[in-house]
């Protein structure tokens, strides 16, 4: 990509529609070679972004999921013991020293994500998804990969990237990552869309939508937003109420429409009975 405008053209083009800040980071992310640290509440279109990257570029992705207790053994690889231990059986009249380099050999290695992004062939985009949800220990793991594209096992020495990986961080910012961590990244923050921002949205992801729909959900979904939600609702979220109500045949939200379709919207019954209670007045179900 030549610019980071050429940039959000090709991104709205594979159905994500960056904002200027989306697109200069993405651009830059490309030119120095360099990964990206997404950061927001959920549901924000962290994650979608990493897909659009993949489809943009042509690139498989290959996704990390990461999770409380996450280690080496998942997320980068492990030797296929029964597969060594029947080996060793059958080799059972041979010395230790004599099978050993036998055992550890690339038949007996099981590729996790982040080994399989590094040995690929053709590059990848390599998405680490909530990286915020692994201890701090486990953040080490991702030091060697992010700054030399390389990785070391012990029983095969240094494996390097045969293309260097285009590489997406996503966190939900449920704890503070490492400096050495974000020192590797380019830093992106993805808030909640403002209304107009989400119209467009709504416009371009739901087919068949009116403008003056897509109007009334985005502002109406500003506003709940606004409330006091154990939580928010995400952009994915108000997708698919816009989706919703088209199937309902529904042109004009009201207190009505609101009160008998928060739930597709909200995840909580207190959130439901809160917006519910905040909608039902004459000047919410005018608007």
């Amino acid at each position: 990509m030549e610019s980071p405008a050429s940039v959000a053209a090709a991104l709205t083009a594979e159905g994500y529609l960056p904002d200027e800040r989306i697109a200069q980071v993405v651009y830059l992310a490309g030119r120095l070679q360099k990964p990206i640290l997404v950061e927001g509440p959920a549901g924000v279109g962290k994650t979608e972004l990493a897909k659009a990257l993949a489809k943009l570029t042509g690139r498989r992705l290959i996704r990390l999921q990461c999770y409380e207790g996450l280690d080496e053994s998942k997320a980068l690889y492990e030797w296929n013991y029964k597969k060594q231990l029947l080996r060793i059986q059958a080799d059972s009249d041979r010395d230790w020293s004599e099978i050993e380099d036998d055992i550890f050999a690339e038949e007996f290695l099981l590729t996790r994500p982040l080994l399989e992004a590094i040995r690929s062939d053709r590059p990848v985009v390599l998405l680490i998804d909530e990286v915020d949800r692994v201890e701090i220990e486990t953040e080490a793991l991702l030091l060697e990969i992010l700054s030399d594209f390389q990785v070391s096992i012990p029983e095969l020495g240094t494996i390097t990237a045969n293309s260097t990986p285009l590489v997406v961080l996503t966190s939900n910012n449920t704890r503070e990552l490492s400096e050495a961590l974000k020192r590797r990244c380019l830093f992106l923050h993805i808030a909640y869309p403002e209304a107009d921002r989400e119209k467009e949205i709504l416009l371009h992801r739901v087919p068949g939508i009116t403008e003056h729909l897509a109007t009334q959900i985005a502002r109406l979904v500003r506003s709940i937003r606004a409330l006091d939600l154990k939580k928010a609702p995400s952009v994915s979220e108000t997708i698919d109420w816009a989706r919703t109500l088209l199937a309902l045949s529904i042109e004009h939200v009201d207190e009505k429409v609101v009160g008998e379709t928060l739930h597709v919207l909200l995840k909580y019954q207190t959130d439901i009975e809160k917006a519910a209670k905040e909608f039902a007045t004459p000047a919410a179900s005018s608007s």
